[in-house]
Parts: C-alpha cells; structure tokens; sequence
C-alpha cells in the first residue's frame, strides 16, 4: 500500500458513509462538504495512531516501517487541511435534524471544537519542525495519542446527523477506537512487549563527524535480516530516546550489531560525544523491507552518506548469493565520507561485487547505469538506492533517461522525520 492509497481510500470511504446519511439534495453543499472533511480529518488522526504502534501487522501491508511513517506523516498533513476546512465552514443544516450523541453544555462544545483544530495544527506543525530538538519534538509528538481523544470528544459533542448505529457512526466508531487502542499500546505497553534486546557497546570509532558503535548482545540478541533497521535508546541520561539506524552489519551467531551514524542532529551529535565502550542500550528491532531483488540480471546499489549501512549489510550477508551480477555506487564528498571509500571497495572485491566511488556530481553514477543497459535489456536492471531525496530524484532522472522502468527502483526512505 502507498500513502495516496491509503489517503484517497479512508476519504472516498467517509464520503460514501457520510452521503448515505444525509438528503440527496443537500449533497452539494459547503455544509456536506465540510461535514465530509471534518469526519475524514478525524478518521486520518485515528490511522496515524493506528501506523504509529509498529505493529507488524501494519509494517506489512506498507510494504515496510519507512513507509508506514512516510504515510503517517502525509496522513496528519491533509488532516490538518481538512480540518481547516471543516473549523472555517458550518458542518450543519436546519435540513439535517442534527443532534449531538453526547450532549455537552454549549461552553464545553465549543470550546472542545476550537481545542481539536488546534491541538491538531500544533502537532502536525511541530512535528514537521525540524530545528526542534529531537527529545522535545519526541515527548510532545507522543502526547498526540492523548490529545487525539480531544478531536473525538469534539465529535461526539457536535451536532450532526451521524449517530453510532449509522454506517458513517459504524466506520468511525471502528477507526477511532482502533486509533485509542494503537496510541495507548504506544504510549504504554511498547517497551514491554516489543521484540527488543539489551546490548553493550564493545567498540567505537569516530571520524569526519560519522560514529561507528559496534554493540554486542548482554543475554540473548534478536536475528535480522540485511537491510533492516532498528530503533537504538542508549540507557544513558540524555541519550534515552529510542533513535532510528540502519543496520551496517549482516547477523551471525555472535549476535553482533553495528550501525554507521551520521552526527547531523542534537541527538546524533550528542551521542557521537558521549558514547562510550562498555555503556548498555536497549535495541528494538528488526524493521524494514530493504531487500536485494533476486529476479535481476544486473543490480546496482547506490548509496549516498550514511545511506551506504544497508548495502554494508548486504556485502556482509553470509546467505547473499550472485554478487557478481551487482554494482555499488558510492556517492560521497572526500571530506566526509565514512567508512573510507577503500574500505568499502575491499569489502566489494571480497564478494566479487563491481565498485564504483562516485564522488561530487553524477556523472559516473549515470555511465554505470548506462554500462548495465548495453549490458542487459533495460527492465532487467534493478536499481536500489538508499540517501537523500535530491539525489533520489537525479536517480530518477537518469532511468528515464535510459528507459529503465520505474517499478524497477528500489529505495529505504532516508528522513523519517
């Protein structure tokens, strides 16, 4: 599923609800459609409470938890869009014979209805701000489970035609109380339940603003796959806030784990500084859809930054086979590349992977796509890519450029916030 999936299928499911339980000739009013945009903003609210629980469930039908959140993200956007909408115009007719299901005295009721839109404009606002920093942005982004059931408390108290036993009253009933239920489960039993593990720092190293950890299971680790990702909470003050890293090593029976971290952040710098051998963490992992596409004739992996740690995964993966059909471009700036680019080709010329260090420009990245077009027909190369979204785009480009189909890119969303 893809987030326009998901936002255009809850819109066009509220709207068939809704129209159901309205007259027909009211159907193309501003009061329809406000009452339309409204209901779908909150049905929104409840599924991004819903795609914030990690549950796996949900990582699935996403294709994977960089898509989750890509969605949640969008899902909170367009609700705020509509919400404005719905908080300018009336939502209601004479017509209508509206009554609210839970009756409010009038101070409360409006006051509920002014306190939703802007409970939602500040934590969709603040939640896209990102000069923020992160242990604050965090702490009050998981105040919005809580604060969601404001936004429902303002539709039981509205007058409306919708009641509990109508299909509009039904689907929202059903998405709400699963939006409760998914923030809850966050907000409380997550560090309890998830699939997580304690580990030890067993070695650091720090170069050109970039930390390498290697972490070492304390009891008993959690197998991964290559190309997954994991949420680090070092259990040390001021670095408790579970952090999204890739992965940057392939899992073996020692349990080790290593992740390749760039210190662009408050937390990530703070952590570069701090860190220490010997100092624990808890880990809650795996996720992650990152995979090789074994149907290719060629392959070529583009990595950009810190976006190289899946495919160090990859070249790691003792299970990984045809690596000679398989290209990694490495795209990085001489001054802050970490790990080295020597590093990574000795680590590629071990699995007999082709390497090619793409340094400023595209200019050698766009010839190594053309290379594998005379080399094989077009829809046979399959390009995975993992960095940030100016270079994706370039990416892009160049493929439609040669005429390598869409559907055969492959990427790990870079920014989750």
């Amino acid at each position: 599923m893809k987030s326009w999936h998901c936002i255009v299928g809850i819109l066009l499911i509220t709207t068939l609800t809704l129209l159901i339980d309205v007259p027909v000739d009211t159907w193309l009013t501003s009061a329809t459609l406000s009452l339309v945009l409204g209901t779908t903003a909150l049905v929104y609210m409840a599924a991004s409470c819903l795609l914030a629980s990690r549950w796996r469930v949900v990582e699935s039908l996403f294709g994977g938890l960089d898509r989750v959140y890509d969605s949640h993200k969008w899902l909170g956007i367009w609700a705020l869009v509509f919400a404005t909408y719905h908080f300018v115009f009336k939502a209601n007719l004479d017509v209508w014979n509206s009554v609210p299901i839970l009756e409010l005295p009038k101070y409360w009721t409006r006051l509920v209805r002014q306190l939703s839109y802007v409970t939602l404009g500040l934590i969709v606002l603040l939640a896209l701000n990102r000069k923020i920093p992160y242990s604050l942005w965090r702490w009050w982004h998981k105040l919005s489970g809580p604060l969601f059931l404001i936004v429902i408390l303002h539709w039981l108290s509205f007058k409306s035609p919708i009641t509990l036993a109508s299909p509009s009253g039904i689907w929202l009933m059903l998405f709400c109380g699963l939006g409760v239920v998914a923030a809850l489960y966050k907000l409380m039993l997550y560090p309890f339940v998830a699939r997580a593990g304690e580990y030890r720092v067993t070695a650091v190293s720090s170069d050109k603003g970039a930390l390498h950890l290697t972490l070492a299971a304390v009891h008993k680790g959690f197998s991964f796959k290559a190309g997954q990702f994991a949420f680090l909470a070092m259990k040390q003050k001021g670095l408790r806030e579970p952090h999204p890293f890739t992965i940057a090593s392939a899992y073996g029976e020692n349990g080790q784990i290593e992740f390749v971290i760039r210190a662009l952040g408050d937390y990530t710098q703070k952590l570069r500084e701090q860190v220490k051998i010997g100092m624990l963490a808890d880990i809650y992992a795996p996720y992650g859809r990152f995979k090789r596409q074994p149907q290719a004739e060629r392959e070529i992996w583009i990595g950009a930054g810190v976006g190289i740690s899946p495919f160090i995964s990859w070249l790691q993966d003792p299970g990984g086979q045809d690596f000679d059909k398989a290209t990694l471009v490495y795209c990085f700036n001489p001054s802050r590349a970490f790990p080295p680019a020597e590093q990574l080709q000795a680590m590629a010329e071990v699995r007999g992977v082709q390497f090619v260090g793409n340094v400023g420009g595209v200019e050698q990245l766009a010839e190594t796509l053309r290379q594998a077009v005379a080399q094989t027909e077009p829809h046979k190369v399959q390009v995975s890519f993992c960095g940030p979204k100016g270079l994706l785009a370039q990416v892009r480009e160049l493929m439609r450029a040669i005429r390598i189909p869409e559907a055969n890119l492959h990427i790990e969303l870079f920014e989750f916030r």
